[in-house]
């Protein structure tokens, strides 16, 4: 016979031997230097492994609390201070006590009645980070990821320009354009395409050597683009792109927007962390002129995924006009309270994760200060970081970051003085993904590469994590050049 379900106290218990499994393989280990960053199987034996078929009957509780193990054991430690592969890493304990709390919760943030507190938190939240860009008032919402965020500027964009969108479709519509730079992210031709806009209507700009939008060309192709008889709309400009860490001149791309009249958005889901810095918020000058800004708690604050703003200067309920659909089975008018509170109208969900809770237990628990020397600490390894490689031999930067991004090749000792020779860039590019697939299979750090325009692949370490110290940095590239010395 199947086991029958467990009573309250039986599931408690197993909740609680589940959580110290969590703590000591996860939280423990997954954070010390002395365990690997990752377990790495082929994807057959992992399989196998984990036993991940799915049976009629269930299975005892200690055989699942030995699965809980399995899959803590292999999955990447993305807490491990030598986990620099992607845009999120360490670990915040205040904000993870909020995100087991939001999942304990099991609340929906659509309407006051259902998640009060909730409702109210994120609206102090979403003040607070528009503060930080410069608006005294404004909207917002918590989205599931940047790339969303993005895509509901574009879709607020055009219904700001063409409302009869929401009601109509595109049947009318002239053809809409979209700005955006050589180095933005993806999903600007994901939401184009996405929103019916097309992929063919994103119009990319020029970068300079260091990744950072022209505003000169921008200005020339919407005036281009206007004397075909399209009709430009939006700029999406980067504050930190995805590979270099770039920040587009933001003033002088508001100028640009302001003279032909365009909703001017900033993703700043990488960079806008740095609003926080007295040292660094410079590198967001003008943001305040922009429409929206995207931004990414859970990239360089250390929220935890998932945790991604789009902040609004608009006051005039444009985010609710544009995706409301009025059910009365929730959003009924003659509520006992406030029916403003019911702020579920604002999004294309209705399920929504509570977000907030991670960010603003976080932020009570170390404050603006708190969080803006978390900040300054990743552009201080950042340098320390350059210094080391400057000091040797075959470590070559792309330029000097602007963020904390690092971009470089390592020259392996048999293509040092090698340059001119007719196959070098060829032997450079496969320099990367092996000692890439070197360290995950021995388990010692994880880095990412990419190519980029006519730059062969090159390593781009991230360095943000709170719990990295000079000795990992010390590591990272020791590693690097014992695991590429031989090539």
């Amino acid at each position: 016979m199947n086991e029958p379900l467990l009573d309250n106290s039986e599931g408690q218990l197993f909740l609680t031997e589940a959580f110290k499994v969590i703590v000591e393989e996860v939280l423990c280990k997954g954070t010390d230097v002395k365990e690997k960053v990752c377990e790495w199987r082929e994807p057959e034996e992992l399989a196998a492994l984990l036993d991940l078929e799915l049976r009629e009957n269930g299975e005892p509780q200690h055989q699942l609390l030995q699965r809980i193990r399995d899959v803590a054991k292999y999955s990447v430690k993305t807490s491990h201070p030598r986990f620099f592969n992607q845009q999120f890493a360490g670990v915040d304990y205040h904000s993870l006590a909020g995100r087991f709390l939001t999942e304990s919760l099991n609340t929906n943030l659509f309407t006051y009645e259902v998640a009060p507190v909730f409702v109210l938190m994120e609206t102090e939240v979403l003040r607070g980070l528009r503060q930080l860009v410069g608006w005294t008032e404004g909207d917002g919402i918590f989205c599931p990821g940047g790339s969303t965020s993005n895509m509901y500027a574009m879709n607020l964009a055009r219904y700001r320009l063409f409302p009869e969108v929401k009601t109509q479709g595109l049947w009318g519509l002239p053809r809409l354009t979209v700005f955006t730079s050589q180095e933005s992210h993806y999903s600007v031709k994901k939401g184009a395409g996405f929103l019916g806009l097309g992929t063919d209507n994103v119009i990319l700009v020029k970068v300079d050597d260091g990744g950072r939008m022209i505003p000169s060309d921008l200005d020339e192709k919407i005036t281009l683009t206007k004397s075909q008889g399209a009709v430009p709309f939006l700029v999406s400009c980067t504050a930190g792109t995805t590979v270099q860490g770039a920040f587009d001149p933001l003033d002088h791309i508001a100028d640009v927007c302001e003279k032909h009249k365009l909703w001017l958005h900033v993703d700043a889901a990488w960079g806008g962390s740095v609003l926080f810095s007295k040292q660094h918020r410079h590198l967001m000058k003008g943001v305040d002129r922009a429409n929206s800004v995207a931004w990414n708690p859970h990239k360089m604050l250390v929220a935890g995924l998932q945790c991604s703003a789009l902040l609004l200067k608009d006051t005039t309920n444009l985010l609710k006009q544009c995706h409301c659909a009025s059910a009365t089975y929730l959003f009924q008018q003659d509520k006992f309270y406030d029916v403003n509170l019911d702020i579920g109208d604002k999004s294309l969900q209705c399920s929504r994760k509570v977000d907030c809770l991670k960010l603003w237990l976080m932020w009570k628990a170390v404050g603006s200060n708190g969080l803006a020397e978390r900040v300054d600490k990743a552009f201080f390894h950042v340098r320390y970081l350059v210094e080391q490689m400057k000091k040797r031999e075959g470590f070559h930067l792309l330029g000097q970051p602007e963020f904390v991004n690092v971009c470089f090749w390592y020259i392996p000792p048999s293509l040092r003085g090698k340059e001119g020779d007719s196959d070098y860039q060829d032997r450079l590019a496969k320099v990367a993904p092996v000692i890439k697939e070197r360290m995950v299979k021995q388990g010692t750090m994880m880095v990412g590469y990419q190519p980029l325009a006519n730059r062969v692949n090159f390593f781009r370490v991230i360095i943000f994590s709170p719990l990295i110290s000079q000795r990992d940095i010390d590591f990272f590239l020791d590693e690097i050049e014992r695991l590429g010395n031989d090539l």
